[in-house]
């Protein structure tokens, strides 16, 4: 077993995952067409793959528990399935982990440069993930209804609430990951959205702060 397998395999022991091997052998090969990609295409600017699985795919695999305990919440009719919305995937970071890790959830993941949503679309195909979709568009132009909108390091809570609004569903949440408590941005939120929890999250073998910032959308009384 290569070190980064095993990493990737006690990662997932330490947040209590219960992935499968076939999950497993997908986050791996994810590892691999990012290294490929990134070569050509410079998706992300960590180069080194151990720094890849701690600063990316732990990171991302973090946030999963939380991700599945809300879609468990969900109250689906028979036959729909929670729509998720990933802002800024860029090289699929934490789109691609997510539609691994949740394959109850269709993840449309959307960023403005072409060849990122080009490689998301590969990665779909390549991984076999039917759950999974790459667009290439500004958030500002897409409209849901989306069930859960997420983020990684991708804006201001005021920049990403604002140019996600018109997809997020009346009743849906967005799920901002985040490093240290963002507490300004939270300030700076105007009285359409409402923060209703900031999770902590700790990352398996990295040293930093994380955290999710979890929000919706409060109906215009006027």
């Amino acid at each position: 077993m290569s070190e980064l397998r095993r990493q990737l395999e006690q990662g997932a022991a330490k947040l209590s995952l219960n992935l499968s091997i076939e999950q497993l052998d997908k986050l791996m090969d994810f590892l691999d067409l990012l290294q490929k990609w990134n070569k050509v295409y410079n998706l992300t600017s960590v180069r080194d793959p151990q720094e890849m699985m701690s600063l990316h795919m732990l990171d991302s695999l973090a946030a999963v528990p939380a991700l599945r305990r809300h879609v468990a919440e969900l109250s689906k009719p028979a036959g729909k399935r929670v729509m998720q919305l990933d802002v800024g995937s860029g090289g699929g970071l934490p789109g691609v982990v997510f539609a691994v890790c949740c394959p109850e959830v269709d993840i449309h993941c959307v960023d403005t440069v072409g060849k990122k949503a080009a490689f998301l679309q590969q990665s779909a195909v390549a991984l076999k993930l039917p759950n999974l979709k790459g667009i290439h568009a500004r958030v500002e132009t897409l409209h849901g209804p989306y069930d859960i909108v997420s983020c990684r390091a991708f804006a201001s809570l005021v920049d990403f609430t604002t140019w996600s609004r018109a997809a997020i569903a009346a009743d849906g949440i967005w799920f901002a990951m985040k490093g240290k408590h963002p507490q300004d941005e939270i300030d700076a939120l105007g009285n359409n959205v409402h923060v209703f929890h900031v999770e902590p999250l700790n990352v398996p073998g990295l040293d930093a702060e994380r955290c999710i910032v979890w929000a919706k959308p409060v109906a215009d009384t006027l």
